[in-house]
């Protein structure tokens, strides 16, 4: 089996790189190989690889700087995710996209399910909400994954931003109003790689059905919760210094003040992915110790 990866610089595909390596070729592509600011390339370059699977980890991610390059946004979450999923299409290939929480307005008093109606609050939400519709639309052989809250030991997130904060800052004002189920990147990459195996099996037999699926770490938290447990874990590891441990500051939504609205609640119902691929990820809270344990140990190398 040949797999294509996107994004592979970036903190996901980092992982995906790797996690999908038992299941055969993994050609892992960075922006300056894969560029979707430049969609016209990509139906060339598919055919010139051609994949037996793409999983697709690249976009564009700066959320409040989206509302200023909204036709941006979408023209790389969007139109050229369209571009990607008819050379998917094309060329046979399983896509495998990835969306996030923030198609949804967090107004919920409970989890988000597959089936709810999407109404993104920013212009990065609308911007992969687009994506998510297009693939659809191109209607080849497709899997979804909506996530929420990554991060992983590499990249720009929130636990290495609260780690560093935490070494610079005697009170770091947190979000305690927004609740989600932080996930790890890893998780995320082991989880696809399984969900890969089954689906080119199903395919092979003639059974696949493509589908949205929600994907997050089990349990939920605020953001002030998370921050709480990374400083926690840290000071366990001995990741920050004994004296370095910051007063974490409660404050709304609102007093934030970022350009992009964020959804209230960005909690999802999994169970759609545990009945179709036995899939459960571990409680976020395991991952983040996992998580830190990677980062302790890069910084021990």
């Amino acid at each position: 089996m040949k797999l294509l990866v996107t994004g592979a610089n970036g903190q996901l595909g980092w992982h995906l790189s790797r996690s999908l390596l038992p299941l055969g070729e993994v050609i892992a592509l960075d922006r300056a190989q894969y560029d979707l600011t430049r969609p016209e390339l990509l139906p060339a370059l598919i055919r010139s690889i051609n994949p037996d699977v793409i999983v697709n980890a690249a976009g564009y991610t700066a959320v409040d700087k989206a509302e200023d390059q909204e036709a941006l946004a979408t023209a790389v979450n969007g139109t050229a995710v369209g571009i990607l999923a008819e050379a998917a299409r094309s060329a046979g290939a399983l896509l495998v996209h990835y969306s996030t929480d923030y198609v949804f307005d967090g107004g919920k008093d409970a989890p988000y399910a597959e089936d709810d109606a999407p109404h993104p609050i920013n212009a990065y939400g609308r911007s992969k909400l687009a994506g998510e519709i297009v693939v659809q639309q191109v209607a080849g052989d497709y899997i979804i994954l909506r996530t929420s809250w990554v991060y992983a030991a590499r990249g720009n997130n929130f636990v290495r931003t609260i780690l560093r904060l935490a070494g610079e800052r005697d009170s770091i004002p947190i979000v305690a109003d927004q609740q989600g189920a932080p996930t790890w990147a890893r998780h995320i990459a082991d989880a696809t790689a399984g969900i890969v195996r089954q689906a080119s099996g199903e395919r092979s037999a003639s059974r696949f059905s493509s589908g949205v699926f929600h994907l997050a770490a089990a349990g939920a938290t605020t953001w002030l919760g998370f921050a709480e447990a990374i400083l926690e874990i840290a000071a366990r590891e001995a990741l920050l210094p004994a004296e370095r441990r910051p007063q974490l500051i409660p404050i709304t939504t609102e007093a934030y003040g970022r350009p992009a609205a964020r959804p209230k609640n960005s909690c999802f119902s999994v169970d759609r992915i545990k009945r179709r691929f036995g899939i459960a990820l571990p409680d976020w809270q395991q991952g983040l110790a996992q998580c830190l344990n990677e980062i302790k140990s890069q910084k021990q190398d």
